[in-house]
C-alpha cells in the first residue's frame, strides 16, 4: 500500500507544484511570448529543467533536492493521509489560488521547529522582495514602464538584445526556482534516487509541463496578466532577473526550504505600488486592493497547510 501512496503522492505533488508555481518563473515568459508556439517554449524550459535535475542528481549523489530534504527524512511508513496535502494543493490550484507549495507539501513531513524556520525565511523573502522591487521600480519606472516607453516596445521595433536577454533571464530564474522547489516535488520519493527513478520522474514532469504550456499557464496565469506591462519583453526580463537574483541569494544562505510564492508575490507587489506611485497615483487604492487580494490568496495555502499538518500529526498519534 505504501508504494502506491508514494507514487501517487509524487504524481499529484509534481502536477500541483508545477501548475501552481509556474507563474512565478514562467508566467511573464508565457505572457510576453504569447505568439510563440507553445512547444518551443516547453522545449526551452524542459531542457533547463533536465540539466538542473540531472546535474543536482550527479553532484549530490542522487539527491535532486540540492540538500533541501536533508532535514526531512522519508517516513518509514506512508499511510493514505499523506495524500491530503498534495490533493488539497491540487484543488486550490484548480481554483486559481497561488498557494505556497512549500508549506502545503513539506509541512506534512516536517517537524514544528523546521516549519517555524521555513515561515521565518519565507517572511524574510517576501519583505526583501517587496522592498527591493519597490526601490528598483521607483528608479526605473519612468524610463522603462511609462506609456511612451512601452509604445516603443512593439515587437516589430523591439531591439534583438532584449529578446535574447529575456530568454537568458528566464533560464536563469527557472534554474534557481527548480533548485528551491525540487524538494516540494520529490519529497515523496527516496532521498537518493536510482537512475531508473530519475528517468521516470523526469519524463513525468516533462509531460506535466507540456500540458501546462499547452494551456498557457491555466487559471493562475491571470495573477501575472493583470499586472502592469507584464506582456512586454523588457518588463518581463527585468522581473525575471530580479526574482532570479533574489532566489540565488537565498540559495546561498542555507538549505532550509522557503516559499518562493511569497517572494514572487512580494516582487509583484513592490513593483506595482512603485509603478502606480510614479505614473498612476490616482489608481493607488485600486493597486492596494489587488495586492491585498493576492496576499490573502497566498495565505490561504499557509492556513490550509498548517491545518493539514496538525491533522496528520493527530492521526499519527
Amino acid at each position: 500500500m505504501d508504494q502506491y501512496i508514494i507514487y501517487l503522492g509524487f504524481f499529484i505533488a509534481a502536477y500541483a507544484v508545477i501548475a501552481n508555481d509556474v507563474i512565478q518563473t514562467l508566467g511573464t515568459f508565457i505572457a510576453s511570448n504569447s505568439g510563440v508556439k507553445w512547444w518551443l517554449l516547453w522545449a526551452f524550459a524542459g531542457s533547463i529543467l533536465t540539466l538542473t535535475l540531472v546535474y543536482g542528481w550527479y553532484v549530490n549523489v542522487g539527491d535532486v533536492s540540492y540538500g533541501r530534504l536533508s532535514g526531512i527524512p522519508l517516513p518509514d511508513s506512508m499511510p493514505w493521509w499523506y495524500l491530503l496535502a498534495p490533493i488539497s494543493l491540487l484543488v486550490i490550484t484548480r481554483f486559481g489560488i497561488p498557494a505556497s507549495t512549500t508549506f502545503m507539501i513539506l509541512s506534512v513531513f516536517s517537524s514544528s521547529q523546521l516549519i517555524e524556520k521555513m515561515i521565518l525565511k519565507s517572511v524574510l523573502g517576501y519583505s526583501l522582495a517587496f522592498v527591493s522591487a519597490f526601490v528598483l521600480y521607483l528608479l526605473i519606472t519612468k524610463k522603462f514602464e511609462s506609456p511612451a516607453s512601452i509604445r516603443l516596445m512593439d515587437k516589430k521595433k523591439q531591439k534583438p538584445y532584449w529578446l535574447v536577454a529575456q530568454w537568458f533571464s528566464t533560464g536563469f530564474l527557472w534554474s534557481q526556482w527548480l533548485i528551491q522547489d525540487f524538494a516540494n516535488i520529490y519529497v515523496f520519493l527516496p532521498r537518493s534516487l536510482s537512475v531508473y527513478e530519475l528517468i521516470v520522474s523526469l519524463g513525468l514532469i516533462l509531460l506535466i509541463m507540456a500540458y501546462i504550456f499547452n494551456v498557457k499557464g491555466g487559471k493562475i496565469q491571470s495573477i501575472v496578466n493583470q499586472k502592469s506591462n507584464t506582456q512586454h519583453i523588457r518588463s518581463a526580463t527585468i522581473i525575471d532577473a530580479c526574482y532570479g537574483l533574489l532566489l540565488l541569494f537565498f540559495t546561498t544562505i542555507n538549505t532550509i526550504p522557503m516559499s518562493t510564492t511569497w517572494a514572487f508575490i512580494g516582487i509583484l507587489a513592490g513593483r506595482e505600488i512603485a509603478i502606480s506611485y510614479r505614473l498612476k497615483k490616482d489608481e493607488l487604492n485600486k493597486t492596494y486592493r489587488i495586492i491585498v487580494k493576492d496576499f490573502a490568496k497566498v495565505n490561504i495555502g499557509l492556513f490550509v497547510s498548517i491545518l493539514i499538518a496538525y491533522f496528520i500529526q493527530f492521526l499519527k498519534g
